[in-house]
């Protein structure tokens, strides 16, 4: 995932620290630096929804995505999933964690809500975003977490057609992502609703 939000402070340079500093506090010196090292030095952002974070337009492979404020995004495409960078730092400064409900987004604010449905089975749940991606095929229109893929039951498939649609949920349920958990359950949606999603999907209609 790109981390063009993510904040990484660095130590300020300190000119003649070590030239006036005496042999044992060198030693120590060297001592942090090395635990810093080992430890990566990483500052997790807590797990928050707030402050809301959109930020500036980036580029990726060429391509410029510009994050925006997107109220009623609405968008079928496929969805892929990852869970391999555990414990990476994820663009809005949080900490990755592969089995909690949460998903990539290109540009959707961070964090931000939305409904994943599979146009496979027309099961639902809600997903928390707080990181950029997919990026690539442009058709990919989420990146899942091991465990929102698991939640929706998509883990097994490389790629799956869904429809992804920003909502905002109570705060129940943003709480209950927020320590890992899942939110609610939600029906899947109707037959009817379920083949028209699947024949737009069909016909190449994205956004409506």
């Amino acid at each position: 995932m790109v981390l063009f939000m993510s904040s990484r402070p660095s130590l300020p340079a300190m000119p003649g620290l070590i030239r006036s500093a005496p042999l044992r506090n060198i030693a120590v010196l060297s001592l942090v630096a090395v635990l810093a090292a080992c430890g990566g030095g990483v500052k997790y952002r807590p797990v928050s929804d707030v402050p809301v974070r959109i930020g500036p337009p980036y580029k990726v492979r060429g391509v410029t995505y510009t994050p925006a404020a997107q109220p009623g995004y609405d968008m079928l495409g496929y969805a892929t999933w990852y869970g391999s960078e555990s414990g990476n730092q994820v663009a809005n400064g949080e900490r990755f964690r592969p089995g909690w409900i949460t998903a990539a987004h290109k540009t959707l604010p961070l964090p931000a809500y939305v409904e994943v449905t599979s146009l496979d089975t027309g099961r639902r749940i809600i997903v928390r975003i707080n990181d950029r991606g997919p990026y690539g095929e442009s058709a990919r229109i989420i990146d899942l977490s091991r465990g929102a893929a698991e939640e929706l039951g998509i883990r097994t498939q490389g790629k799956a057609a869904v429809r992804v649609r920003a909502i905002e949920p109570d705060e129940k349920d943003r709480a209950a992502l927020r320590k890992g958990k899942t939110a609610r359950s939600l029906a899947p949606v109707p037959a009817r609703t379920l083949s028209n999603l699947q024949e737009q999907f069909a016909r190449g209609v994205g956004t409506r």
